[in-house]
């Protein structure tokens, strides 16, 4: 910390800026902290021509932000959370989960038109493989090509005076932070269109050493920590870090707590909840796709809900492993190459 400023580390696009806004004022909420935003520059945003899977997928995004945190440039650091990797590094603490915003993918089509609707030939852009494949499985007569670019980039592309695609597919979730809503025409179920892992989420870092040395630090940042959201985003990770596939990889994965009295997957009530979870593995054409899904009995307030010996994990761990026997492997192999 330095003196009564807390410095937050953020890309500077509009959308990581909002978000990164309002992760500052829920953190300073009566510690009489004043917030900075402090702008770091990635290779996605200086490069917005380049797939992002040939400029290191969307974890290039994270890499210069996480080492303006251990540099001390900054105190904490807010991402996206569907684009965070999954492998834990020991200096740095996910220190908390806000509330998540809503996890479904977002048509924003012409004339406001819906999926079903769009005439078949329809040019439909995404960035996401995840995206691209499910697209073309629920509707394989679409033409869908790959985008880069800022929301209002994208959204220029379908609905710009000079627009040469028929819709774009984009997280609900940010075009919400950004106050672009109205221009949704659809919001994708998750039975077409699954989210990404954590798709929706955002995730606070901190060092490890910072959150021991300031006790009212580590206290603020556990307010701020949705245990809901820590325990879907736990096991959504946790499944994508057991099938090893980036987060650029045709995996999807939502985890969500079922009402208290739901079944357990051996048919015994949970009297604190269930943990759902459903995931994929999908072939970039849309043709072949392995899923799955399981339920565990949780408690959000007894049980731990993050880490590898905790309930979501074992969950993640245990539907990676079904759709890993079925064939997935083979799926995410074909994508690799």
């Amino acid at each position: 910390m330095t003196g009564a400023s807390l410095r937050i580390g953020t890309r500077a696009s509009d959308l990581a800026l909002t978000q990164s806004g309002h992760v500052g004022a829920a953190l300073v909420d009566g510690t009489g902290h004043e917030v900075e935003l402090v702008h770091v520059s990635t290779r996605g945003d200086r490069d917005r021509t380049s797939p992002l899977a040939q400029i290191g997928g969307t974890g290039v995004f994270v890499t210069a932000v996480r080492q303006a945190l251990l540099d001390g440039t900054v105190d904490v650091v807010v991402h996206s959370c569907k684009d965070l990797p999954t492998a834990p590094l020991e200096e740095i603490t996910l220190a908390c989960y806000p509330p998540r915003e809503d996890p479904r993918d977002a048509l924003c089509a012409r004339d406001g038109l819906t999926l079903a609707q769009l005439p078949a030939g329809s040019r439909v852009g995404t960035g996401s493989p995840r995206r691209a494949a499910q697209l073309l499985r629920a509707r394989p007569d679409l033409e869908v090509t790959g985008i880069r670019g800022n929301v209002e980039t994208r959204l220029k592309r379908a609905l710009g005076p000079e627009a040469d695609l028929d819709a774009v597919v984009l997280a609900a979730s940010g075009l919400r932070r950004v106050g672009r809503e109205a221009v949704i025409s659809e919001l994708l179920p998750v039975e077409v269109m699954l989210p990404a892992p954590a798709q929706g989420a955002l995730a606070v870092e901190a060092t490890t050493a910072a959150l021991a040395q300031e006790p009212w630090f580590a206290e603020r940042l556990t307010a701020v920590d949705d245990p809901a959201t820590r325990a879907a985003v736990t096991a959504e990770r946790m499944l994508l870090r057991t099938l090893e596939a980036g987060c650029s990889a045709p995996v999807a994965a939502y985890a969500e707590i079922e009402a208290p009295g739901a079944a357990t997957a051996e048919g015994e009530p949970a009297g604190g909840g269930v943990l759902r979870l459903r995931a994929l593995a999908i072939r970039t054409d849309g043709s072949h796709v392995v899923e799955g899904e399981a339920r565990m009995a949780l408690d959000l307030a007894a049980d731990a809900l993050s880490g590898p010996e905790s309930v979501p994990a074992a969950l993640g761990a245990e539907l990676a492993a079904d759709l890993l026997s079925r064939g997935a492997g083979d799926i995410l192999a074909e994508a690799r190459s």
